[in-house]
């Protein structure tokens, strides 16, 4: 069975435009002083299995009931990361550049280092559908191509795929930077 760990990297072309309605949706934007490798290593990191018995729910150690999942769901979150690409754009800025490096060290941590990851990109609506499917997949693939020349993570680790405008973070507002993003998600056999 495969399990998907989900953190979301946004790419915003404004600074901090369009926070709200990510955080209304539940997902923790990192900014700033934030974005920090140990943040993104538990983002990233696959939760433990628990152990079943026929009655007695084992969990991993320091999972309390309280913070325990429910059966079915990841116990891990999800978290964006603000990497700023500019509109119409798979040029990767000086700032995005700055986040990229703690998601590089992040990845080559030693948590993180035995694991492939899917790098997502997506695109706001603007634009035609096959434009934004080509557009979302630069993206990605100057993540993959940044992440791999400036950590010397191996390109195997790393899968782009473009989504397009399909799925959008913030629907209510189609044209919201949050919709122009980096999805990346842990691939767990």
């Amino acid at each position: 069975m495969k399990r998907i760990v989900i953190a979301s990297l946004t790419t915003l072309a404004v600074a901090a435009a369009g926070l709200p309605a990510a955080q209304a949706q539940g997902v923790k934007v990192m900014k700033n002083n934030e974005i920090k490798e140990s943040s993104i290593i538990e983002a990233l990191t696959p939760p433990q299995d628990e152990v079943r018995t026929r009655s007695i729910r084992i969990r991993p150690a320091g999972e309390s009931p309280a913070t325990a999942a429910r059966p079915g769901t990841a116990s891990s979150g999800s978290a964006s990361i603000l990497i700023t690409f500019a509109t119409d754009s798979a040029e990767i800025s000086d700032q995005a550049r700055s986040s990229l490096d703690v998601v590089g060290r992040a990845l080559n941590s030693d948590k993180l280092a035995n694991f492939k990851f899917s790098i997502e990109g997506h695109a706001d609506p603007r634009g035609g559908s096959e434009y934004n499917l080509k557009l979302s997949q630069a993206r990605a693939e100057s993540v993959v191509d940044y992440l791999v020349t400036h950590h010397n993570i191996s390109r195997e680790r790393l899968r782009p795929q473009g989504k397009g405008d399909q799925e959008l973070a913030n629907p209510n507002m189609p044209t919201a930077p949050e919709n122009r993003r980096v999805t990346f998600r842990t691939q767990v056999e």
